[in-house]
């Protein structure tokens, strides 16, 4: 098993930066990709951005792309997203997921996941 832990959402204006962090323990050697989700009220969960494990190969939403960047720490098993120039419509609960095969970014790919943390751009 891998345990998932989100740290770093919060309240932000629009415009504004966040840092999401998701801490990894457990079985870490058997992590191919780790991932970002987002959940709206309402809406259905959404693939946000990807990254390969060992790689570093990474893949991004076309509502992000320019936006928000992922990258991990290896050594440290932490994966981060970096949010930038955040929009109302980025609002949401975000979620860290973790994938143990080379397969696609739905949700139902993916094997483990966080609990999730909430952020909130106000306009």
């Amino acid at each position: 098993q891998v345990q998932l832990v989100e740290s770093g959402g919060g309240l932000v204006q629009a415009g504004g930066s966040l840092r999401l962090s998701c801490a990894a323990s457990g079985r870490t050697f058997s992590i191919y990709a780790m991932g970002w989700f987002r959940q709206a009220p309402g809406k259905e969960r959404e693939f946000v951005a990807t990254t390969t494990w060992s790689g570093g190969s990474t893949s991004y939403a076309d509502f992000v792309k320019g936006r928000f960047t992922i990258s991990r720490d290896s050594a440290q098993t932490m994966v981060y997203l970096q949010m930038n120039s955040l929009k109302p419509e980025d609002t949401a609960v975000y979620y860290c997921a973790a994938r143990n095969r080379a397969r696609g970014n739905h949700p139902n790919d993916y094997n483990f996941w966080g609990q999730g943390t909430q952020v909130t751009v106000s306009s």
